[in-house]
């Protein structure tokens, strides 16, 4: 078992917020008034017409994302050859991009026109008051059950949680279907589990019900499972054979193994759960029209397609992807802000000997 003994993410994510947010509250440039709100939320027949006129005036658009660069750059490349507006990228850990936007909120000084990155650091920068409602046409192509009431981010792709297992060591009748086939006792000590995912855990709980959860997931720490942090670290030790089965994976990360030829499959378990990336446009925009027209292109069906070929799972229903037939649950950011010790506490309890869970990796 390899535990991290590095703070866990939500205390660093929450340790950032909480630091930040009063100096920030007192620090903010002053708003630029209704105009940016005009330009986010302009619905009239001339919108693309105007909107495109007016970022190829402004000419850049800045973007701080968590999205990897490998993944990012076609993206950002192919609107820069659509449109002739340039990107200014700034590529960190979703972490990073909180404290960094905070940081320099609080120094008066509000680099970005795009954020795009996790779905609690969203909901973090929404808190801080540094995200703006805004509409965009494809909208109504992203299913409404991951938006959140607030709409000041919106998901641009989703990392489901499924199950992996090694073809060569697990035959396919075997492949459990159901959360409960994991504690037939050939399991025991097979199970790879992600050390970090307490999100997901509380989701699980969540939905099975608090007794019945808690009490499933108590079985399952006495199958002694293999713990390791980074769900891609995890894919590669099932495709070599290490770990015969995990539960918990991103079913992008498995699906670039099977790409590669590897011995490697994912399924979805009777009740699946996904974790919303999304986007969302700066209230301090300093080129709001490019920024608004990147994030349109981020959500249309051309900007979906690209995160689709990078094998992400994209957000817009007009995108067929294999990695999204099937039905799933979103997990809500808000539990893992305002529930996110309750649960951290719980799983540490179960499965780490009360130790500190390790940083989480991609």
């Amino acid at each position: 078992m390899r535990i991290g003994r590095l703070s866990s993410p939500l205390q660093i994510l929450l340790g950032v917020y909480l630091a930040l947010s009063i100096a920030i509250a007192s620090a903010q440039a002053p708003a630029p008034g209704a105009s940016l709100k005009d330009i986010y939320n302009y619905q009239g027949a001339d919108r693309e017409q105007k909107l495109l006129a007016m970022a190829r005036k402004e000419g850049v658009v800045t973007l701080y994302t968590s999205l990897n660069l490998k993944d990012s750059l076609p993206i950002t490349e192919a609107f820069e050859k659509k449109y002739g507006i340039k990107v200014s990228v700034w590529r960190g850990g979703s972490e990073k991009v909180v404290q960094r936007s905070i940081t320099e909120a609080r120094a008066k000084r509000f680099t970005p026109d795009v954020y795009e990155t996790n779905g609690p650091e969203m909901e973090i920068l929404y808190r801080e008051n540094l995200l703006e409602t805004f509409f965009s046409p494809s909208l109504k192509n992203i299913p409404a059950a991951v938006i959140p009431s607030h709409r000041q981010w919106i998901p641009d792709r989703l990392n489901f949680f499924v199950l992996a297992y090694n073809t060569k060591l697990v035959k396919p009748e075997e492949v459990p279907a159901r959360y409960e086939d994991l504690l037939q006792p050939k399991w025991a000590g097979k199970i790879g589990i992600e050390a970090a995912d307490t999100d997901w855990f509380a989701a699980v709980v969540h939905g099975m019900g608090e007794d019945k959860g808690l009490e499933y997931f108590r079985r399952l720490s006495e199958m002694k499972p293999q713990l390791r942090t980074g769900h891609t670290l995890i894919v590669e030790l099932i495709a070599s054979g290490e770990i015969p089965i995990a539960i918990a994976v991103y079913n992008h990360a498995v699906e670039r193994l099977v790409q590669k030829g590897a011995p490697i499959r994912w399924k979805a378990l009777e009740t699946t759960y996904g974790r919303p990336n999304a986007i969302g446009v700066s209230r301090h925009a300093q080129h709001p029209n490019a920024g608004l027209l990147f994030v349109d292109f981020m959500l249309s069906k051309e900007g979906q397609e690209l995160i689709k070929l990078h094998n992400r799972v994209p957000s817009n229903s007009l995108v067929d992807s294999p990695l999204n037939k099937f039905p799933y649950r979103m997990i809500d950011p808000v539990w893992i802000l305002d529930e996110g010790g309750k649960w951290e506490k719980r799983w540490s309890d179960l499965f780490l000997k009360g130790q500190a869970i390790g940083r989480s990796k991609e």
